[in-house]
């Protein structure tokens, strides 16, 4: 079965997340692999989809917005899932504070219909954060924060491949949606 994680990431930590999805999918025997949406192919392509970004003022990446307008009926003929990636995520989490999805989160559900969406934690170097945060992280003497859970994110990808399994997906239907 093919499986496309595309993904927009302006550091490169949604890319790493999207890059171990992949590979825990291929551990389930998934043809799956991972592609920044400007290298991956139009959705037909493909019979099951992963789409991720990365999340800045709340609101993903556009060039993964863009993909899905450009492939938003075959998106929602296929299993689909979504995950976003931000500090959001990794502060909210330490205070205990509730984390709302992305803005553009919301619409792309109502026009896909994915069978879920995950807020993951990302990882930041300093270089990455405005002037306050880098005087901050220079008097913390870090350089890199990474609160990615690899574990949750492991766990993730093997819900996926579970479900695909129980619903004996492939071409983009149910085997019981052909008979």
């Amino acid at each position: 079965m093919r499986v496309l994680i595309g993904y927009a990431s302006k550091h490169g930590s949604t890319r790493e997340i999207a890059e171990r999805v992949a590979q825990r999918l291929r551990e389930h025997s998934h043809n799956a692999e991972a592609r920044p949406f400007a290298r991956a192919r139009r959705a037909d392509a493909y019979e099951v989809i992963v789409l991720g970004s990365a999340v800045y003022y709340s609101r993903w990446l556009k060039e993964a917005t863009a993909y899905v307008r450009r492939n938003a009926t075959a998106l929602a003929a296929r299993p689909a899932w979504l995950f976003s990636v931000g500090a959001a995520r990794a502060v909210g989490a330490r205070f205990n504070a509730p984390v709302n999805p992305p803005r553009d989160v919301t619409s792309i559900q109502r026009k896909i219909r994915p069978r879920g969406h995950r807020f993951f934690a990302g990882a930041l170097r300093k270089e990455q954060l405005p002037l306050p945060g880098r005087l901050l992280s220079r008097l913390m003497r870090s350089g890199r924060a990474d609160f990615r859970d690899w574990a949750d994110i492991d766990a993730w990808a093997d819900k996926i491949a579970a479900e695909l399994a129980a619903s004996g997906t492939s071409n983009g239907r149910s085997k019981a949606a052909k008979n």
